[in-house]
This record gives structure tokens, sequence and C-alpha cells, in this order.
């Protein structure tokens, strides 16, 4: 691996912003801009948030960009064992959507499809598992949501 930027040995005087921008789990672009910034800083609440991402994050880019940060600065452990990049697991299941999409249906008294009104009420609801399918459905995200509330009504 090729490291393009100079890894130093200090706390960043940004580091309270870095880690809020780290821990925000309705924004994926967000932790992966605090990962890029982290990586450039070898102390220890950089090590703690690039560790707690690299095993933990539910998107899988994320848990990438956090894993190799960690190993470029010479993490490979966790608790004393190896730390492995595991496999991609977005934390949700069929069950999860159908019981949030019920529910959004139930409390928001739609009647019929509206993809903008579901967004957001899906978005408020639930803005984790937004983020996440956001970033797995990517352009397809509206016909997925589509699907899925279709889905409910037959």
């Amino acid at each position: 691996m090729v490291i393009d930027y100079e890894i130093k040995k200090q706390t960043p005087t940004n580091i309270d912003d870095l880690v809020k921008m780290a821990s925000v789990k309705t924004n994926w672009r967000k932790r992966l801009e605090a990962i890029n910034e982290l990586k450039k800083s070898d102390c220890q609440q950089s090590r703690d948030v690039l560790i707690r991402l690299a095993v933990h994050d539910r998107i899988y880019k994320v848990m990438e960009e956090a894993f190799s940060a960690a190993q470029a600065i010479g993490i490979t452990t966790k608790n004393g064992k190896p730390m492995y990049l595991g496999k991609k697991d977005i934390g949700y299941n069929s069950g999860d959507f159908k019981k949030a999409f019920l529910r959004i249906k139930r409390e928001g008294n739609l009647k019929q499809l509206d993809i903008q009104v579901l967004k957001n009420k899906f978005l408020q609801a639930q803005p984790e598992m937004y983020d996440v399918m956001l970033y797995e459905k990517g352009n397809k995200f509206e016909t997925w949501i589509g699907n899925v509330y279709n889905a409910l009504i037959r």
C-alpha cells in the first residue's frame, strides 16, 4: 500500500470535531471525511475511532477505509486479538424494512404511494436505516422504496 500523506504522531487541533463527524450515523460521507482526516494523525483518539469504524460500521466502504487507515498507522489488533476486515453486513433484514414501512404507512395515513413523502417520513423515522439503504441502493433508492412499499399493500 502506498501512503500519499504523512502520518503525524500528534493529536490534531480539531480532534473533537473529527470524532463528532465520525459518530454521525446518518451520514456515511461525513464518516468517510472524518476517516480521511483521522488517518493523518496517530493519536489515541484517532486510533479508537478508526478501530470502532473498522469493526462496527454498517457501510462497508466506511469499514474498508477505516480498516485500511488503521493498518496504515500500525493498528493490527483490537483487545489483543488480530483485527480482520469483516464481511459486508448492513445490519438490517427484510423484516426490519417491513416493520419500518408499516409504521410509516400507519402513522402517516398514507393511502397511496408518493415517493417524496415516503422518503421524508422514512428519513424522519429511521435516519440510520435511510442512510445505509441510500448508500446501498444508490440511484435505485427510490425504486427500492416504491417496491418495498408496494409489497406491503399486497
